[in-house]
């Protein structure tokens, strides 16, 4: 895998392997106990508990390490140092390990994921790959390394969405956390300055992310925007403004008892026959302290148009093609049509790309759907890992939706025709018995030419097909269905590069 993906087993015990908390998330809290064991006549001690928010809430921006004692790239990362070099020039002043010059700002928390992980295992036992507490000859880690019970573990790595070992994420002061990867102590020190300053004024609000709809179809669009209360003093009121091209188009209002570093959504006055584009989010309170964190822009995407209700998806994945799914949602937000997340993984990342058959998806006419496809490693399906691509394609071949490179999900808006294929020839085609049982017939008026009649499932994979030439008169194709499990299909003929469809259900 990209990286070191959970197993079976862990996923089994109830370990999420969703994609890691999107940037902007806020950190959900937790005490863990550090265990470390100093080979001296000491014995064995323990640095006690550690609370996430007490270190936040000190203005501390904390590092949070999720690895496995089992999983080679941890052991790797930790035995560079990173981790204890800026721990060593910047951690808490005073605590074991730290420099007597330490910027005093940040605080690192190294986790055992797996939960069924012995502490004897930390020491290098069975199983581990090292000794994590002594990963070099003299060099004892000095700041907290956990192994949680595996309840308490699974919590973490369910709170956190981790998928994958080694996780490191930075975490504000506001809460606010980022995946940062495996980078040096000198880098992982940079990213501190994008850490907003600690709380320090009685009111300060800040618009913390837009979280309204990135997609839209049609008519009234209704804003929505995530706030946060960077003030020492309880937010008891805020308002929010959405302008598009200078003019205000949406309003909304917060009220409440917001506490420091509390977040709330603020949903927005409904924008009438919206039709996308960029919008500016403004939020304000009394006395605010600080303007420069008071906006946040996004823009909305309109629909595309498709001619008729059918449309075609293609996929390509990159190297892993078990990280990549996509759905079609109608405009209530079920699923109607969905693939992927079940082709077999490249796990060398040498063998390469997985090409879906092309999926044929019926939709109602005149409807609004979303078509949105994930990678549950965050990074799409393009590029170093292999040029993947998706498109959505009408039934005039023309593409309505495609891209490739995204983080953990690409979501497009669509609207469909009112008429499905060509309706001329769809009147002159009959598809019977429907429901059909035992067979299904298919009949059609040929005028001197190839037609090529097909049964298909609504994922488009061919049932049975028949081609035949030089065609004039009334024709009837039938299939025999003794073998084809009960359900909704699709019958179409094709002739010049013209495609008439028909639905048909099988009992």
């Amino acid at each position: 895998m990209k990286k070191l993906l959970f197993s079976a087993a862990m996923l089994l015990a109830g370990v999420s392997a969703n994609a890691q908390l999107a940037p902007g998330s806020v950190a959900p809290n937790f005490t863990v106990t550090a265990y470390q064991s100093w080979l001296s006549t000491a014995g064995t001690t323990s640095n006690g508990s550690y609370t996430l928010y007490d270190y936040l809430d000190q203005g501390y921006t904390v590092f949070l390490d999720v690895s496995a004692t089992w999983c080679g790239p941890c052991w790797n990362y930790h035995l560079s140092g990173a981790l204890e070099d800026v721990y060593a020039a910047h951690g808490p002043a005073g605590a074991p390990g730290v420099s007597a010059s330490t910027t005093d700002d940040v605080m690192v928390i190294w986790i055992e994921g797996d939960g069924s992980t012995a502490d004897a295992t930390m020491l290098d036992g069975s199983g581990a790959i090292g000794n994590w507490i002594e990963p070099t000859a003299g060099n004892q880690v000095q700041f907290p390394m956990a192994n949680p019970a595996s309840a308490a573990a699974n919590q973490i790595n369910n709170d956190y969405n981790i998928a994958y070992f080694p996780t490191i994420y930075r975490i504000c002061p506001n809460r606010i956390i980022e995946e940062v990867g495996q980078l040096d102590g000198t880098e992982l020190y940079a990213t501190v300055s994008a850490c907003p300053p600690p709380a320090s004024a009685p009111a300060d609000v800040a618009a913390l992310g837009y979280t309204g709809a990135l997609v839209h179809c049609e008519g009234a669009y209704t804003p929505s925007v995530q706030i946060q209360n960077n003030g020492t003093s309880a937010l008891t009121a805020a308002t929010v403004t959405i302008t598009q091209g200078g003019t205000t188009v949406s309003t909304g209002t917060y009220s409440g008892n917001l506490a420091t570093y509390g977040v709330a959504n603020v949903t927005c006055t409904p924008i009438a026959n919206f039709t996308g584009g960029a919008l500016t989010v403004t939020v304000t309170t009394a006395g605010d302290a600080s303007a420069a964190n008071n906006g946040v822009n996004a823009t909305v995407a309109a629909a595309a148009n498709a001619v008729s209700q059918y449309v075609t998806v293609n996929i390509t994945t990159d190297y892993y093609a078990s990280e990549t799914a996509w759905t079609i949602k109608n405009s209530a937000g079920a699923t109607v049509a969905q693939g992927g997340g079940n082709w077999n993984d490249m796990t060398t990342g040498q063998a390469g790309q997985t090409v879906q058959a092309p999926v044929l998806v019926t939709l109602n006419p005149s409807q609004c759907y979303t078509f949105e496809i994930t990678d549950s490693y965050g990074d799409g399906i393009c590029c170093s890992y292999g040029n993947g691509a998706f498109s959505l394609v009408d039934a005039n071949g023309t593409t309505i939706a495609s891209g490739g490179e995204f983080a953990s999900v690409d979501t497009r808006a669509f609207k469909t025709g009112a008429l499905g294929m060509d309706e001329m020839a769809t009147i002159a085609m009959n598809v019977y018995p429907n429901p059909a049982s035992s067979e299904v017939n298919v009949s059609f008026e040929a005028t001197n030419n190839d037609y090529a009649v097909a049964l298909m499932d609504l994922q488009g994979r061919v049932i049975a097909a028949k081609n035949m030439t030089n065609l004039n008169g009334t024709q009837v194709v039938s299939f025999s269905t003794e073998n084809v499990a009960k359900g909704s299909y699709i019958v179409t003929i094709t002739v010049e590069g013209l495609t008439t469809t028909k639905n048909v259900v099988i009992k």
